[in-house]
């Protein structure tokens, strides 16, 4: 008889997302009265850009004829979108990466899943604590991640990173030494940054014990602080310890696109064996490519119209991040982030736990965010709200939570 890959029964509950999504949906089938405004999952609302627009509408042109179609789309992905992405995201910034360094995917939440198999089940990962689910999540479903502590709500092979108020968010170097480095700056879900010479920091310790920092940078775009690194790859050394993962879903709008990228350098060696070429691999062998209408679509990101009109779109999104951010230490909220990322974590008020503050929010207001506990232990009193709705609903989202 067949067996199952029992690691996946270890998994607590379900995914944070779909549990919200069914708390939500339950809440408006109740009430169909009620408008619910959700600010809660990081998903864009504004239109694709008129430059991506046109290159979706040319790409289709082109599949419609025989001299111009294509199939399959190559390993790594077309090389005019490497290219632009090595020229644009790296060599603009004095980060030295080529293209064939650059692998192309449907997104960084599949590559921050699927990165985990080219290492073996007996490395113990580092996380920020609160996180990103994902992060944990696949180490647990390959066995990595050990046996999960109700209580504490940890797991005992992971090795967790406090980011607290009293360390500005940003991890410290662990006591325990960790194989594999998970860090995400500007940072999903507390919004914070860590300036060049913080990840410094990392870099350095990383080649110092042997470990393989896997850098998650989907939300670079949204830096505004001038010392904030946009790349892992601005750090000396980081060539031989880091693995860089980016998405166009939020620099883009590109969340039901589906586009992202992962670096690999050459000079990330386990031994004499190259990290690079593991991936590539894995991706030849699981992986049959994004479509070639949405990387043309991602190269028409780099292209001046594309660039200027993106940092338009950018600044509105963040507009409403200030005005979460204003609107609610106004009405006296302990509030964070906002400034080099999408998102503000806020802490609960009335020593309210954050699932019970979720509640209070729906139930009251009619306004959706996400528990800070879905993160980590560390998110326990916390809570994140998106700066990805219109500016419409995030104006009458505050100004209902004000009132309440």
């Amino acid at each position: 008889m067949y067996k199952l890959n029992e690691n996946y029964l270890k998994l607590p509950g379900s995914y944070l997302f779909s549990a919200i999504g069914k708390k939500v949906s339950a809440y408006s089938a109740a009430n169909p009265d009620k408008k619910i405004i959700r600010l809660g999952i990081g998903d864009v609302t504004q239109p694709l850009v008129p430059a991506i627009i046109q290159a979706l509408h040319g790409a289709v042109d082109e599949m419609g004829k025989a001299e111009t179609f294509r199939g399959y789309a190559p390993d790594l992905g077309y090389e005019f979108l490497r290219k632009a992405i090595a020229e644009n995201d790296y060599e603009a910034r004095g980060c030295e990466i080529a293209a064939d360094e650059i692998f192309i995917s449907d997104g960084a939440k599949c590559d921050s899943g699927n990165i985990q198999e080219i290492f073996s089940t007996d490395n113990r990962i580092a996380v920020c604590d609160p996180v990103y689910p994902v992060y944990v999540d696949s180490n647990v479903m390959a066995g990595r991640a050990g046996e999960y502590d109700k209580f504490r709500e940890t797991w005992s092979n992971v090795i967790y990173m406090p980011c607290t108020a009293a360390n500005g968010f940003a991890p410290e170097l662990p006591d325990e030494t960790p194989d594999l480095i998970y860090l995400c700056f500007p940072n999903n879900p507390t919004g914070a940054a860590v300036t060049r010479q913080q990840l410094q920091k990392w870099v350095d310790y990383a080649c110092r014990v042997g470990a393989v920092i896997i850098y998650d940078a989907a939300y670079e775009a949204y830096i505004s602080e001038p010392d904030i690194p946009h790349s892992i790859y601005e750090c000396k050394g980081a060539r031989n310890c880091a693995i860089e993962l980016r998405s166009f879903s939020k620099n883009a709008g590109f969340t039901g696109v589906r586009l992202g990228f992962t670096v690999v350098p050459r000079d990330l060696k386990c031994g004499d064996v190259a990290l690079h070429s593991l991936w590539a691999r894995r991706h030849g062998t699981k992986y049959n490519g994004a479509p070639y209408i949405v990387q043309r679509a991602g190269e028409a990101v780099y292209s001046q119209e594309g660039k200027a009109q993106l940092k338009e779109q950018v600044a509105y999104y963040m507009n409403n991040a200030s005005y979460i951010y204003h609107g609610l230490k106004e009405a006296g909220y302990t509030v964070s982030g906002g400034i080099n990322a999408p998102y503000i974590w806020l802490k609960t008020p009335d020593g309210l736990t954050s699932w019970e503050f979720f509640d209070r929010l729906l139930e009251n207001v009619n306004v959706v965010g996400t528990p800070g506990s879905g993160f980590g232990p560390s998110g326990e009193g916390y809570f994140r709200l998106t700066a990805f709705g219109s500016y419409e609903n995030t104006v009458e989202a505050v100004d209902r939570i004000r009132r309440m």
